[in-house]
């Protein structure tokens, strides 16, 4: 099969996206259980296992074009972007924490000992990027918004990945609730923010594995600490002060790289290293 004989850009979103939709879904349904570690580490090595293949198998056999197109680069080309968007959401999530504490609108006490809260915080970073991070990334903010980019104006692409995220999180009952949905769209749209900035999705696994890892550890998941007034500390800490703060930063650090009127190319050759190395841009091939 030639490259104009590959499968229309709707037949590819709609296959890729339903298709992590029953990955989550063929989980969620097969380890419906009572939380327990062993079980969230199972859900997710199985969860990367199953996203990680069709992305490939989608790539190779539907879009007819190489893996480059879909912004992950290797670890060693995209380790700045990664640490760029842990920082984004960590250094400002920790005065939004501070605030919270000193104005006395939340209070948090440790169950456990420091050390022990230190184990689950390590366990979490890594399930969290194999369960949420990475797979969600790659399928949404890589593939996705990769393909809608090649089609439409970046920040079209952005916002048309962010509804289709929020969509993703109604059907698998992960955003039921009005303040679910509207988080998991502004999420999205920051994250499609980073991509289109970047070039790559490094940067958006950064910031979602900080976000989700942080607020696993202090909610139900992690199991280490006492919170009063979670929900304040949600809004403020986790989620107003650190989005706004990542959205500042996508315009200051990347005013001169992103344009919200671009379209990214879709080549068919592999893209030379030395572009993956130097992060690309939103109109790069590496993008």
């Amino acid at each position: 099969m030639t490259a104009r004989r590959r499968v229309a850009l709707p037949a590819r979103i709609l296959v890729v996206c339903t298709g992590a939709v029953l990955v989550w879904l063929a989980l969620e349904a097969l380890l419906d259980r009572d939380y327990d570690r062993p079980t969230h580490a199972v859900g997710a090595v199985l969860t990367t296992a199953l996203v990680v293949p069709l992305v490939v198998v989608a790539r190779r056999r539907l879009d007819r074009r190489p893996w480059a197109g879909l912004g992950l680069p290797s670890l060693r080309a995209g380790w700045r972007r990664l640490l760029l968007g842990m920082a984004c959401w960590l250094l400002p999530a920790a005065l939004g924490f501070a605030l919270c504490l000193g104005l006395d609108w939340v209070e948090i006490s440790v169950r456990t000992s420091a050390g022990d809260a230190l184990r689950v915080a390590a366990v979490l970073v890594v399930l969290v990027a194999l369960k949420e991070a990475l797979p969600e990334e790659l399928v949404f903010r890589g593939y996705l918004q990769h393909n809608l980019a090649t089609r439409l104006p970046a920040w079209q692409a952005a916002t048309g990945q962010a509804v289709v995220f929020t969509v993703f999180g109604f059907l698998i009952g992960a955003a039921r609730s009005v303040d679910r949905l509207a988080l998991f769209f502004v999420f999205a749209l920051l994250l499609g923010a980073f991509r289109a900035a970047t070039g790559d999705i490094w940067a958006g696994i950064g910031f979602h594995l900080a976000f989700q890892t942080v607020a696993q550890l202090f909610g139900d998941v992690g199991a280490v600490f006492d919170v009063t007034g979670s929900a304040v500390l949600g809004v403020v800490a986790m989620g107003a002060v650190p989005f706004s703060v990542g959205w500042l930063v996508v315009r200051r650090v990347y005013r001169d790289r992103l344009d919200w009127r671009a379209r990214e190319p879709d080549p068919c050759a592999e893209a030379p290293l030395d572009r993956h190395a130097r992060g690309g841009n939103a109109v790069s091939p590496s993008g």
